[in-house]
């Protein structure tokens, strides 16, 4: 069984009643922040089904039966708005995700200690439990990890382990802020949260989600019936509250989309289509939307993004630039997937000066001016000893 991090906490409180939630929340509001962890369902769903709130302070920490009947969270989401305590995460989106579905609104102001690890260097979305050890010496007990959360009652093991991810997570902030301080660097970390912090990055417009499919084709008629048929299954998918691979497969809508069956004969010809599903309201639907996106004008249909102006980068560049980030990830220890993502450097490589998050804010500093100076041949890469360093030309 896991124990505490820090010495001194008392056993882990379970809450199951609103009057325990708010003078658990009363005496957290005075705190500087509070560490938070939430355990949920999504499986079987499509929205979470929220089951456990996880939080401590300083001499607090509690587990929140959000299943227990008559529970009401306005306490907890009241401290979540209070902007004097600094709500602290570890891989954030998913638990937040949860809190804007409810609420509209993201607890504030946030702190995700996986992307303050990868300002601090300790590489691309490092695990909770690696980061654990690395900053406390601390083991993390990996035994209730995919445990039933849902199931009623919790037993003492579950609520000792989802208690000591918040008691873990104390010491960690701690650290890596200090870390951080130290190093010049919570203003990276504060750009960072501004797209944590926007309830936009945790809603699912219907018609946006063709966009997750990715698909390779500059076809814009062909788009626009994916972008129709994916928009069917989202709210498919949200109206029975069943993930969107249930309703029906990706590449089963792919191929839908691109074969634009006229019946429910041409919808069962494609496999993934029960007969139920085809024959009735639901394939109408789908059949009707994919009908109206045929008919729309050109103007109507979805622009295809381009990149690099369609030019295909040079290998060369291309190499030549990954050099040059790894090398000022080395010189700064900084996470690579934080500086630019593979699509960034085929985009450095064929555009003067992309939009690109490399071209903003402290990444430019780091790395996004070096970019431009290579590319234009004001600098040079040149091997020193075991380290790459610029050199001006």
């Amino acid at each position: 069984m896991n124990r505490p991090a820090k010495a001194g906490f008392p056993p882990p409180q379970l809450i199951e009643t609103t009057d325990a939630l708010a003078a658990l929340c009363a005496r957290l509001a005075g705190n500087e922040f509070v560490t938070v962890d939430t355990e949920f369902m999504r499986e079987r769903t499509y929205w979470p089904e929220l089951c456990v709130i996880q939080i401590a302070g300083p001499e607090d920490v509690a587990v929140i039966d959000a299943e227990a009947p008559g529970l009401d969270l306005a306490p907890l989401y009241a401290l979540f708005d209070d902007p004097s305590v600094t709500k602290v995460f570890h891989a954030a989106r998913q638990d937040i995700e949860i809190f804007v579905l409810r609420t509209g609104r993201v607890p504030t102001p946030l702190f995700d200690t996986q992307i303050a690890a990868m300002v601090a260097g300790f590489g691309d979305q490092v695990g909770y439990d690696a980061l654990v050890g690395a900053l406390t010496g601390a083991g993390i007990d990996k035994a209730f990890r995919f445990s039933d959360w849902s199931a009623r009652p919790l037993t003492p093991e579950q609520i000792a382990y989802a208690a000591a991810d918040v008691t873990h997570l104390r010491r960690v902030y701690e650290k890596l802020k200090a870390r951080l301080e130290r190093e010049g660097r919570l203003a990276w970390v504060a750009e960072e949260m501004a797209v944590l912090a926007d309830p936009a990055t945790y809603r699912t417009e219907p018609e946006d989600a063709w966009q997750r499919l990715k698909p390779r084709t500059s076809n814009r008629r062909f788009l626009a019936v994916l972008r129709a048929a994916a928009a069917w299954r989202e709210r498919e998918a949200q109206r029975m509250n069943i993930p969107r691979q249930r309703v029906v497969k990706d590449e089963t809508l792919l191929e839908v989309a691109a074969q634009v069956p006229k019946d429910a004969a041409g919808l069962l010809r494609s496999r993934g289509f029960s007969r139920g599903l085809a024959e009735g309201k639901s394939g109408a639907a789908l059949l009707a939307a994919m009908a109206e996106a045929q008919a729309l004008p050109e103007s109507a249909l979805p622009e295809v993004q381009l990149r690099g102006n369609g030019i295909k980068p040079s290998p060369a560049m291309v190499a030549l630039l990954k050099v040059l980030l790894q090398a000022k990830c080395d010189e700064h220890d900084v996470a690579q997937k934080l500086l630019a993502s593979s699509e960034d450097i085929d985009r450095l490589a064929t555009e003067a000066e992309p939009d690109i998050p490399a071209m903003h804010g402290w990444r430019r500093q780091v790395f996004g001016d070096a970019a431009l100076d290579l590319k234009a041949g004001r600098v040079a890469l040149a091997a020193e000893g075991r380290r790459i360093r610029l050199v001006p030309l």
